[in-house]
């Protein structure tokens, strides 16, 4: 009978300074881990076909709770789930942040990592981690195009 997979949550943060993929995949690298997935959402210069000169998020003062719920939330379903057989033991390591504040054009605003023995597993838990997060973190997404106008992105969704 398989044991449920273990998870250690490295890191859920909002952060207001700058965050980094690379530091997000050295922080969950282990020798037990085949596989690292890392997701960087990162500011574009463009949106709905108008051109963006940067953007700013803000948070919810529950938003650091909800990410943490979030994560949480998506652990227990995860550890619960069959795994591979004889990798049970091994630990899926999980890595997010999100940036508040100002952002310019290229930095990285959603930074997600995960590490599982096999590629399958951190696939499916990053992604179902960055689908989480977008849809259920109260972030405000704020951008301010080169025409001048500003557009609030997720306020009252």
């Amino acid at each position: 009978m398989a044991t449920e997979a273990s998870f250690e949550v490295v890191t859920a943060v909002l952060s207001t300074e700058p965050i980094s993929v690379d530091q997000a995949i050295a922080a969950v690298e282990s020798e037990t881990a085949g596989a690292v997935v890392s997701f960087s959402g990162v500011v574009r210069n463009h949106d709905g076909g108008k051109p963006v000169d940067r953007l700013s998020y803000s948070a919810h003062p529950t938003a650091r709770k909800v990410l943490d719920d979030v994560v949480a939330q998506l652990v227990a379903e995860q550890a619960g789930a069959a795994g591979h057989e004889g990798t049970e033991s091994q630990p899926v390591r999980i890595w997010v942040a999100h940036r508040v504040g100002p952002l310019e054009i290229g930095d990285p605003a959603l930074v997600c990592a995960v590490s599982a023995a096999h590629r399958g597993q951190a696939f499916a838990v990053c992604s179902e981690l960055v689908d989480r997060v977008k849809a259920q973190v109260p972030i405000w997404k704020e951008q301010f195009f080169s025409d001048g106008t500003v557009e609030w992105v997720g306020a009252g969704e």
